[in-house]
Parts: structure tokens; C-alpha cells; sequence
């Protein structure tokens, strides 16, 4: 699944040697373009279908999409989103861009893999009583020649594992190359005097000890507060305590899945309660309970210059499709 996404940086250099690139090269990956033969697979139409329709609710207002905003690069502004049942998530919406390829969705890494949430969300977000509801709706909303397409004549093909197979299908091309990318391939020119400044505080405040991997991050487990309590720093409400609240393992205690930094200029608010509003303040909270470290007004705002970097366009197939199964005919 990761070979979908990225790719290692090849050490190739545009304009001669430079340390810092080859140092980025061998410390990150390359996020590929999604091809248009990975969008107009099948089950990712399928996919896309299912991600932007609100009528397979509860509520009937209610989609992936709604925690999920092209508006914040597949975030939420809000720091709690609100169900079909209309009550409000337990922790903020993470970004959905490239979240396949991370080692756990969720907060907690509770969910394996992407069709693994989407199977979840059923009884979840979306607010149904048992999955034999979205079945329904589905076949009431005419899905059945989408999900002949994409899984094929024999047997039953609307089921809840292909409603999650599709779903996830669709969120693998969700893609967002960036300028670090071009950096990465070799184009030293990519970054600004002060994104390459803050690329090296990045790296050599340690930052990159956790944020690292195509996706400078998600690819492991660690404490929130090694060095202070969180909440002293982040002024949260509620102190929730990770992974432990799921596994009840005491190590796992205020233990998350490392946050990818891919697009993390767009998807504020941050940390998993959305209790901090800024990327600054963000920035200067890690480095006092990660790192123990009091950041100058310089480092962070070069720090903030480099994640900038990270940002890349919304898909343009991060959109409704045109028309719905049931209601194409009629439009």
C-alpha cells in the first residue's frame, strides 16, 4: 500500500551537492501524483460515490465528508466534529489526505487500516443501529451496477467489507505532492532561504526523531508530555489519556499515533482535542513537552516556514461526483 503513495528520494542533485538535501533525502520520501488510472478505478468511483453522499445516514445529512472538509484539507475546524446522531466526537477529526498510508488510523491506532474505519463508521458516524441499515440504503439508493463494477457479477456485492473496501479504495488516491517533493527529487530551488532554515532546526532540534517517513510522521507510537504533563502546555479541558483509554495497558498512558505533518499548515486546529488554534503555538508546545526545549520567536517561526512546505493541493477529484445512482436520470 505504501508503494502507492511515495517513493525513497533518489540522491540526485540539480545545481550540485548540498548537504542539507541529501540529509532531507535520506530522512523523507517522495509523495507521488495520484495517475488517473489509480481515480477512475472502480472502486475508487465507488469510493467517492460513498465518501460525498449524505443519504447513507442515520440523519441523512451526514457523509465522511462532514468531518472531513476540502475547506481544511480534509480536516475540521471545529475541534469536535458532530455525528449523524448529532452528538459530538469524542477527539478531533484528523486529516484524511494520505492517512492510508500511516501504521494505524485514529488517535489511538485502533483501527488497522482504512476499510477497517470505514467498516467502523457505520455503526459510528454515520449513526446507523447495525451495518444490515447502510445495506438498505444502499440498495435503495440503486448502488447495486457501482458495486457490480467495482467487485464483480458473482455473489452479493453490496455488503458492508466492499462499502469499506471502496471507501478506503478511494482514499488511497487522495494524494497532495508538495514542494518538498520537488526538494526531495533533487530541485534545491523548491524550498525559500527560510523554509531550508527551518528544515534545519527540524532536524537538528530533534524534531525528526518522531515526524520523519514520507509523511514526516505516522509511522509510530509515543508519548504526548515526555518531558511535562500536556495539558500544562496545551490548556486542555479534559485530560484525555491515549492509547490507554482503548487497550487499558498502563504504558499506553497519553500514548497517540505520532501525527503525520503532511498539509499541517490547513488543518488547524491541532493536537487531539483541537485545543491549541495555531501552528506556532503548536510548534512551541511540542518542543516543551516532546523535547524540553523553549523556542525562540525566530526558531518557530522558521520551523512554521518549513512545514509550509508540506503543503500540497486538494485533489481535484476531492469533490463531489456529478451525479448520484439513484437520482442521475432525473437531474
Amino acid at each position: 500500500m505504501l508503494g502507492l503513495a511515495w517513493a525513497v528520494a533518489t540522491p540526485t542533485l540539480a545545481g550540485g551537492s548540498d548537504a542539507l538535501l541529501l540529509q532531507a533525502q535520506a530522512l523523507f520520501g517522495v509523495v507521488k501524483p495520484v495517475t488517473p488510472e489509480e481515480a477512475s478505478a472502480p472502486q475508487a468511483v465507488l469510493g467517492r460515490a460513498l465518501f460525498w453522499d449524505t443519504r447513507l445516514s442515520l440523519d441523512g445529512k451526514t457523509a465522511c465528508v462532514s468531518c472531513h472538509s476540502p475547506a481544511d484539507w480534509s480536516s475540521d475546524r471545529r475541534p469536535l466534529s458532530v455525528n449523524a446522531k448529532g452528538q459530538f466526537t469524542t477527539l478531533h477529526s484528523q486529516a484524511m489526505f494520505m492517512a492510508q498510508d500511516q501504521v494505524a488510523l485514529r488517535w489511538y491506532g485502533d483501527r488497522k487500516d482504512g476499510a477497517h474505519q470505514a467498516e467502523r463508521s457505520i455503526t459510528g458516524s454515520m449513526g446507523y443501529g447495525n451495518t444490515a441499515d447502510l445495506v438498505a440504503a444502499l440498495r435503495s439508493l440503486a448502488y447495486e451496477d457501482l458495486f457490480r463494477r467495482a467487485f464483480g457479477t458473482e455473489g452479493e456485492a453490496i455488503t458492508a467489507a466492499n462499502y469499506a473496501k471502496a471507501l478506503a479504495a478511494y482514499q488511497r488516491t487522495l494524494r497532495t505532492p508538495a514542494p518538498l517533493d520537488d526538494f526531495l527529487q533533487g530541485n534545491a530551488g523548491a524550498l525559500n532561504a527560510q523554509q531550508r532554515v527551518g528544515l534545519e532546526k527540524f532536524v537538528g532540534k530533534g524534531c525528526v526523531a518522531c515526524h520523519n517517513g514520507p509523511l514526516l510522521g505516522g509511522n509510530s507510537f509515543q508519548k504526548f508530555g515526555v518531558t511535562k504533563n500536556y495539558w500544562l502546555a496545551t490548556g486542555s479541558k479534559t485530560i484525555d489519556e491515549g492509547r490507554f483509554t482503548s487497550t487499558k495497558i498502563e504504558s499506553d498512558k497519553y500514548v497517540y499515533r505520532v501525527p503525520m505533518l503532511r498539509n499541517i499548515a490547513k488543518t488547524a486546529p491541532y493536537f487531539h482535542d483541537g485545543s491549541v488554534a495555531t501552528l506556532e503555538e503548536a510548534v512551541r508546545v511540542m518542543a516543551e513537552v516532546q523535547l524540553g526545549q523553549t523556542l525562540s520567536p525566530e526558531d518557530v517561526g522558521d520551523i512554521v516556514a518549513f512545514l509550509g512546505s508540506l503543503t500540497g493541493q486538494v485533489p481535484a477529484h476531492y469533490a463531489a461526483p456529478a451525479a448520484w445512482p439513484a437520482v442521475a436520470a432525473n437531474r
